[in-house]
């Protein structure tokens, strides 16, 4: 009875991969037979039942050689590889179509039938659906090509190379004066800075000046505040008239930083809580209700639909000087916290925090569990925190307009004495 039962078991597992991937190839040839709707009957080479059946026969071929020879989904490969060519070669002249498009997808069909039941039936499913669409956006990708600039894909690659390349061949271990250097985490912070100026030109490029800055803002907050800073205060001398939208968007960011460093508390040390979220909250809501007011008042001010795209995408010069500064500052805070001991660790917050909370902020949570005390720690991130904002304040003042330095200075100045009050009260 157990056999019976383990091989109905067995059979309605086949049965249930067979239809998926019947379905995941019907679903490619719905967009196949969509875009060839108009051709008449016998013209299409490929349709809905053509693209059906081929990803039934990748799953069949899966089955076959998982139960009789491994060589019969080459064999099976193969074969469709034969025929389609053959096709596709005897309607070429008649369509005038030479593309292998169709091609491509109607072996992705029998490779996706095969993937149901040899790898993942919801990885399938996935490339899948995604293959459907990119199928189904050819004006849309076409069009976002034509309007692609040389400067802007040359970009591109640069930090596609700054970051799949570079970035996986440094060590992550900790180098020099009390292992304070991390390679890996310095240039990580370069490519953080470096993405923010990339995001920051398409997202104005394409939703506008005021979408574009509010995504860039977003993003940056989830990232790198700092790296928003130093690009919105250099974008601002270029378009003064945008400096109020450019100071709202440093607030924004700013002020995304605080739920970060409340995630990673409650990730290492859910004790810190009570004590880090009124400080935190307090300098969050401030600095977002100063950009909010900030928005308001001045977006119907500007008449600036798009300003000039002329620089560089990717600021790759600005993200190399700020990774030499942090691993100035980070030796010189070892130095300091060395020299001071346990004063050392509001010293080493402060000196952390001009470049960087992230960093800080899982040190001191970590420390916490240990030998830190937990008022120490959370008075070490507000510290931090503080900081932070004070060198983002002066960052757009000196860099970017006067303008910028007073929008962006004053809700930073309040944000910075409110959380020092309530951490310090609180401690």
């Amino acid at each position: 009875m157990d056999d019976v039962a383990s091989s109905f078991l067995n059979n309605n597992e086949i049965a249930i991969q067979l239809a998926v991937a019947l379905l995941l190839g019907a679903l490619i040839g719905l967009e196949r037979g969509w875009e060839a709707r108009a051709r008449a009957p016998g013209k299409r080479i490929a349709g809905i039942r053509t693209h059906a059946l081929t990803g039934l026969l990748g799953a069949i071929a899966a089955l076959l050689s998982q139960t009789l020879t491994a060589w019969a989904f080459p064999v099976m490969l193969l074969g469709l590889v034969g025929v389609t060519l053959v096709s596709y070669r005897a309607r070429a002249p008649e369509t005038g179509d030479y593309s292998i498009t169709g091609i491509i997808g109607l072996l992705l069909t029998f490779c996706f039938g095969a993937m149901v039941v040899a790898v993942d039936m919801a990885l399938a499913a996935a490339a899948a659906v995604i293959t459907a669409l990119i199928l189904d956006n050819k004006d849309e990708i076409h069009g976002a090509l034509n309007k692609l600039q040389a400067h802007e894909l040359d970009a591109a690659l640069k930090l596609l190379l700054i970051t799949v390349v570079m970035l996986p061949l440094l060590p992550d271990q900790g180098m020099g004066p009390g292992d304070v250097l991390n390679p890996y985490e310095i240039w990580w912070m370069v490519v953080l800075i470096a993405s923010v100026s990339f995001v920051g030109y398409f997202a104005i490029r394409v939703g506008g000046t005021e979408k574009g800055i509010l995504f860039t803002s977003l993003f940056a907050g989830l990232s790198s505040s700092t790296a928003l800073t130093l690009h919105f205060a250099r974008q601002s001398r270029h378009s003064p008239a945008l400096a109020p939208m450019y100071g709202a968007g440093i607030l924004i960011a700013c002020g995304t930083m605080f739920p970060r460093i409340l995630i990673y508390g409650a990730i290492i040390n859910r004790n810190l809580l009570p004590a880090l979220t009124w400080p935190v909250v307090t300098m969050a809501v401030i600095l977002y209700l100063a950009a909010a007011l900030i928005w308001v008042t001045h977006r119907h001010d500007i008449r600036v639909e798009q300003p000039e795209l002329n620089q560089n995408p990717l600021d790759l010069k600005s993200a190399l000087v700020f990774g030499v500064l942090l691993t100035v500052i980070l030796v010189l805070g070892e130095w300091l916290r060395e020299w001071l001991g346990n004063l050392g660790i509001y010293v080493l917050a402060a000196t952390s925090g001009i470049t960087d909370v992230d960093a800080i902020t899982l040190s001191l949570t970590r420390m916490s569990l240990e030998n830190v005390a937990g008022a120490t720690a959370v008075l070490g991130i507000v510290i931090a925190a503080s900081v932070n904002n004070l060198v983002k304040s002066l960052m757009a003042a000196s860099i970017g307009t006067g303008r910028l330095g007073l929008l962006v200075g004053g809700p930073m100045a309040v944000s910075l004495a409110a959380g020092l009050a309530v951490a310090w009260t609180l401690a």
